[in-house]
């Protein structure tokens, strides 16, 4: 079978194998993760509940590089409908400064999201929680069964390890399967999507208006040999810019210079970046206050016409509809409910876009670093002890 327009002998060839079949297989990864938090869904409620009964127990969502953005995706959704303390914090803050993420007295729980659960830093902030926190609990989100994090997790007291399928566990050097798999399993832990609410088969039937609906458009933003990108999104979008935009400079090696704001925050400088070479990606949120900002960057951006093209992405209709917005909704369904839920279509379109223009570089993107500075799990990490908890 065909993806993105190129055959299995195609895509070996150009090293770019297990990255298209990665991104290509996501809305079966998502049914796949909502089979899985079903069959647990009463040992985890039994794990979950006692913890999120208590107002003051503080919810921390951590991971480094792409496995922190599913907690920046995930915090705004969550802080709306729980009464804790809900933070998106990277494993590489906490490491670096334990004493100011992690107060002795504070209860917490930990949620520690991460593709091979090997990495340095991942294993250090739980046990520096574990060491730090009187009272901590911890939620470990893995794809990789032989993985340091969730074995540690399956004897630890006051843990429970949530394991994604094992397809989820990417081969290829960036994160896309394992990024979203990740994402709607804890949406779904924490109610933000519910199981079995045929939430997960609308987000599956949106999929092909990205792959292959948006192919014309993305092969034509390839042709035009942009330099520059910037993602723009508000509150849950925010963190899905960061991760847009990461996926683009990982794919390319660098060789595409790659940027992420919010819309409001753009203005204040990063907006120049913008030249003739670049292209801007606005991620439209579903929230009608949150998108009256948005729509009047957009509106700006497009007047200023400094930027080369500037893409509108959207799950519920723009008014005044412009040939580069790009409308990815299940038809005769209605919107996408929720920023989270637009996270799925908007990152397999970020992803596609990655592919596409890293083969257009002539870098190989299931190992796109040439010089081999940058591993798919990080190396080289010295983890230096605390004295602070002491």
């Amino acid at each position: 079978m065909d993806i993105f327009g190129l055959s299995a002998a195609e895509l070996d060839r150009a090293g770019a194998n297990w990255t298209a079949r990665e991104i290509a297989q996501q809305p079966v990864i998502w049914l796949e993760v909502e089979r899985l938090l079903t069959g647990q869904a009463g040992a985890l409620a039994a794990f979950l509940s006692p913890l999120l009964a208590d107002p003051d127990r503080r919810i921390v969502l951590t991971g480094a590089g792409t496995s922190a953005f599913v907690g920046q995706c995930l915090a705004p959704s969550m802080a709306l409908r729980h009464v804790q303390r809900v933070e998106a914090i990277a494993t590489t803050d906490i490491v670096a400064g334990p004493g100011r993420w992690l107060p002795r007295r504070t209860p917490m729980l930990l949620v520690s999201f991460a593709r091979s659960g090997n990495s340095p830093e991942s294993l250090a902030a739980v046990e520096l929680a574990e060491s730090c926190v009187e009272d901590c609990a911890q939620l470990i989100v893995t794809c990789n069964s032989e993985g340091a994090l969730y074995r540690r997790a399956q004897t630890a007291a006051r843990s429970y390890p949530i394991l994604l399928p094992e397809a989820s566990n990417d081969r290829s050097f960036a994160m896309t399967s394992s990024f979203t798999g990740m994402l709607l399993a804890a949406a779904m832990a924490f109610g933000e999507i519910a199981p079995d609410s045929g939430r997960t088969r609308l987000l599956t039937r949106v999929a092909p208006q990205v792959l292959p609906g948006c192919m014309p458009l993305l092969e034509d933003l390839v042709r035009s040999a942009f330099e520059r990108i910037v993602y723009l999104g508000s509150n849950a979008l925010e963190g899905l810019a960061r991760e847009a935009a990461l996926k683009m400079l990982e794919l390319t090696d660098g060789k595409v210079v790659a940027a992420a704001d919010t819309p409001l925050g753009f203005r204040h400088g990063p907006k120049t970046i913008l030249n003739g070479k670049s292209l801007v990606i606005v991620l439209l949120s579903n929230d009608p206050y949150a998108r009256r900002y948005e729509v009047d960057l957009l509106n700006e951006l497009r007047r200023d016409g400094v930027a080369a093209r500037v893409v509108a992405l959207c799950t519920s209709p723009v008014t005044g509809q412009h040939r580069d917005d790009v409308l990815l909704a299940p038809a005769a369904e209605g919107a996408l409910a929720s920023d989270l839920e637009s996270c799925f279509p908007y990152a397999m379109f970020a992803q596609s876009l990655a592919l596409l223009r890293s083969l257009s570089v002539g870098v190989r993107p299931d190992s796109p670093n040439a010089a081999g500075t940058v591993s798919r799990v990080v190396q080289g990490v010295s983890i230096y002890p605390w004295r602070g908890a002491q």
